[in-house]
């Protein structure tokens, strides 16, 4: 590997790469750069919020924020100079991280699980189902019908989400560790599993992972 270049605010948490722009979820909130130049990264915008910035997703000219304490805020980025607040929704838990799929919202709410939420209007989310897990939600992916959830000291677990007003439980494995973040490709499950590494799972049946 050989460092290219950086730049400087306070902790990055999470970054998307859409085109020539980086949207970054910083602790003060969202900032966005221009990376065509790779080597001279710039300052596009930023909005301060005064929460925890987690999390982000970018579809359609939309960041949504998974903004910690400060709930997941949707963000017209369709002008990447001139970014604005659309709503919030204020979930009941810590939003740790949000991946969005056709017009739904899936967010880790930390200690309140999994929380799905309506965004077809991004002016108005609305709620439409939740499952509250044992442990502390950090991370999720969505496939097809399933989310992947990484539930820190409970491991991975998996829901079936083609009803997402009432998800259902497949199935689960507890990991040695504490599952911060997945991804899924292939069948496979690759999980941040913080003190013991990587855990790579099959999950070719998700009731028996």
């Amino acid at each position: 590997f050989t460092y290219v270049s950086s730049t400087l605010w306070t902790q990055l948490n999470d970054i998307q790469v859409e085109g020539s722009y980086a949207y970054c979820a910083f602790a003060n909130g969202l900032v966005i750069l221009d990376v065509a130049d790779s080597t001279k990264p710039s300052l596009v915008s930023e909005l301060y919020f005064g929460g925890t910035g987690e999390g982000i997703f970018v579809k359609d000219g939309y960041a949504y924020l998974a903004d910690g304490n400060s709930r997941f805020r949707i963000i017209d980025v369709s002008d990447p100079a001139l970014p604005e607040s659309v709503s919030t929704y204020d979930t009941p838990g810590y939003t740790y991280d949000i991946v969005v799929r056709d017009s739904l919202a899936y967010v880790a709410d930390g200690p309140y699980g999994l929380h799905i939420i309506r965004i077809s209007d991004p002016a108005h989310p609305g709620f439409v189902g939740s499952y509250n897990t044992l442990g502390n939600s950090r991370d999720v992916v969505v496939q097809d019908s399933l989310a992947y959830v990484a539930d820190f000291d409970q491991g991975l677990l998996i829901f079936n989400v083609s009803n997402p007003a009432d998800p259902v439980l497949l199935g689960s494995y507890d990991t040695p560790g504490e599952a911060y973040g997945v991804i899924v490709k292939d069948h496979l499950a690759y999980v941040a599993d913080y003190t013991s590494g990587l855990m790579i799972i099959d999950v070719t049946d998700p009731a028996h992972p």
